[in-house]
């Protein structure tokens, strides 16, 4: 239950659904319990059955798997269990000589009500003869061992331990699962610049030439062969001239600066407008075309505050806060100060700007965008999220939400609770064994409703160790956020080893492409990450177990510099030992959970490195030395069962 059932819980499509509740009554007959499922469409879906869980605890589970988007309901229903109490009852009595006729004939009765409540899908074969049980167990003729042996049979169990006898049904309130398409848990995003894909400075010399959705689209294939899933875009309307900012966020920009696509809007339109020097409406559609045809899609950022010379600073001055001096505020997050932005004020006139927020995020999903990357949300009130994410979902449940929230805590989680899909997190941050492992089980806790995204770097976050740690550094951080997080994102350059930043203790790139135009050479395979990232998208790929959260086990290693973790679904599992030094080498011994890998304590298995292609035998303890400037991880896939 989210926040005592005030918010639905979360889900994806082929996803386990676990339901734990405790069921007990008076007395000593047999208890037993189901959980009922409602379908988003109404439809009721089979009935599961709970099992219990260890002895003494009243505590009972089963599970659902949704198969499709939308809002499902379920009740678990605790009930008195007649045959269940017969079936523990009678062969004590029986074979005791205690009260054997009343025991069969209660037995007889129980069989009689059985028969009758049995549906056409069971053999009709099977019917008839657990039908004819009420007159075995009747049957002087007949031992009443024989009677209890023939009535106790497996299949007569199994059956009627499916279509019970159910008395004094109890149910729970209704329980509300959010269930979401596969996309909202699992997927590797890669965000560019389409304006600086194909910039360039023309023949005849002048300024630099931003690209275009078209000469962007040269970029997608070298994506999709990286196997990435989203192309998440900057916004793509147009920019503001008043108060523009320059290369490196200086307040004097030059006559040909483009500013920052985050300063949205102008003359030239606002929130649902196309930035002219990308192209037109038709030319966005090509390129989300495109990317369907390459097997990804398009992710749009969703920014809602707006330069100075937006419309709707002009159409509507009520939509922002003024100053006591009669100026509208700008953005602030101090130090940082955004001359170039006016933040939106939802209390002046919420029914306008809610209805035209609205129309502009359905304008996007009819123009084929279904991911939003919603920026800095925790800045604008949550009751507004809330109803917003409720109307698009009413209407397209497949369109998801990604929280661009660097904040604190409680504002994060509650922005998953309301409805956003998926969340920044403060993985980006989060370097150190301990903190790391910690960091993640904490992620795993409150899954239900908070779903995070690790990225490796962003336009704004360009952490300290990326700036010092060397090409091993991209390695090891690309591996945790692939291989930990089933959504992971990286940002167009980190393939480079970009790092440097504008200033010491920046976490700013310098020459942010925030800033100015920033083509880049993509030609040089010899200094390029491209193969590494497309090594771990395709094991993510490959692997099941790496598309969800919920199953990572950490693993002991005796070095305070090497983090093992594994996921497991089902057969598939993936064992990652990791040195987190990217200065040098580090040995260790892994202490391998093998109950967590499907094995028994003493086992051995196979495991195959899908960096390096070589296998080794395992068991519980096992020596590693890895080495940052070869390869910082073994990625391992087991290899069969038990060897």
């Amino acid at each position: 239950m989210v926040s005592c059932g005030r918010y639905p819980s979360r889900a994806v499509t082929g996803e386990t659904v676990a339901v734990q509740a405790t069921v007990f009554r008076e007395g000593h007959d047999a208890v037993a319990a189901n959980v009922a499922v409602t379908r988003p469409d109404g439809s009721a879906a089979p009935s599961v059955r709970m099992t219990p869980g260890p002895p003494g605890t009243d505590s009972w589970q089963a599970a659902f798997t949704p198969d499709a988007e939308g809002m499902w309901t379920f009740v678990a229903e605790g009930w008195s269990d007649p045959l269940g109490t017969w079936w523990h009852d009678a062969p004590l009595k029986v074979d005791a000589g205690v009260d054997v006729d009343v025991m069969l004939e209660e037995g007889a009765r129980l069989y009689e009500r059985a028969a009758q409540g049995l549906p056409s899908s069971v053999k009709k074969s099977l019917r008839t003869a657990i039908a004819g049980l009420a007159d075995v167990l009747r049957d002087p003729a007949r031992s009443p061992a024989e009677r209890m042996k023939l009535a106790l049979a497996d299949d007569v169990v199994a059956v009627l331990t499916a279509h019970p006898i159910r008395e004094l049904i109890t149910p729970s309130e209704e329980h509300r699962v959010w269930v979401d398409r596969q996309r909202a848990l699992y997927g590797a995003w890669y965000e560019f610049f389409p304006r600086s894909e194909g910039a360039h400075v023309p023949p005849d010399g002048g300024p630099m030439r931003s690209g275009t959705f078209r000469t962007s689209m040269d970029r997608l294939p070298a994506v999709a062969e990286m196997g990435f899933d989203v192309v998440y875009l900057p916004p793509i309307h147009p920019i503001g001239a008043v108060n523009r900012k320059g290369p490196n966020n200086t307040l004097t920009p030059g006559p040909h600066d483009p500013g920052s696509p985050w300063a949205i809007g102008s003359a030239e339109g606002g929130h649902d407008a196309i930035h002219p020097d990308l192209g037109g409406i038709e030319d966005f559609g090509a390129f989300v075309e495109e990317t369907r045809r390459l097997g990804m899609e398009v992710a749009l950022d969703f920014a809602l505050q707006c330069a100075p010379d937006h419309p709707w600073a002009q159409a509507h001055p009520e939509w922002f806060t003024t100053r006591a001096d009669g100026t509208i505020a700008y953005a602030e997050n101090p130090p940082k100060k955004y001359q170039d932005i006016y933040p939106l004020n939802f209390d002046n006139d919420p029914e306008g700007l809610y209805a035209e927020i609205l129309r502009v995020i359905r304008h996007w999903i009819s123009h084929g965008v279904k991911i939003f990357r919603v920026d800095n949300p925790h800045t604008k009130p949550l009751d507004f999220w809330e109803w917003l994410i409720a109307q698009v979902k009413a209407t397209d449940p497949d369109v998801l939400f990604l929280a661009e929230a660097f904040t604190r805590p409680a504002m994060m989680h509650e922005l998953g609770r309301i409805g956003f899909t998926q969340s920044y997190t403060y993985f980006t941050w989060r370097t150190g064994k301990q903190e790391l492992q910690e960091y993640v089980e904490e992620l795993v806790a409150s899954s239900d409703y908070m779903r995070p995204n690790f990225f490796v770097n962003t336009p704004d976050i360009l952490h300290a160790s990326l700036q010092y740690g060397g090409p091993p550094v991209f390695k090891i951080r690309a591996v945790l956020a692939a291989l930990l997080s089933p959504s992971y994102g990286v940002y167009a350059g980190y393939e480079l080893y970009e790092h440097v930043a504008v200033r010491p203790g920046s976490e700013e790139y310098l020459d942010s492409e925030k800033y100015q135009l920033r083509p880049r050479d993509w030609s040089s395979p010899e200094r390029t990450l491209a193969p590494y990232l497309t090594m771990l998208n395709r094991v993510r790929r490959a692997h099941p177990a790496l598309h969800w959260l919920r199953n990572v086990r950490f693993h002991d290693v005796d070095s305070a510099d090497v983090l093992a973790w594994s996921k497991r679904d089902g057969d598939d599992v993936v064992l990652v030992v990791l040195n987190l030094d990217p200065h040098g080498p580090r040995e260790a011994t892994v202490r391998v959970d093998l109950p967590a890998l499907g094995l028994g304590w003493g086992d051995t298995f196979t495991v195959h490195d899908e960096v390096t292609g070589a296998e080794y035998t395992w068991g519980e303890s096992n020596y590693v030395r890895l080495d940052p400037f070869a390869e910082p991880a073994h990625v391992f896939t087991v290899r069969g069962n038990r060897t």
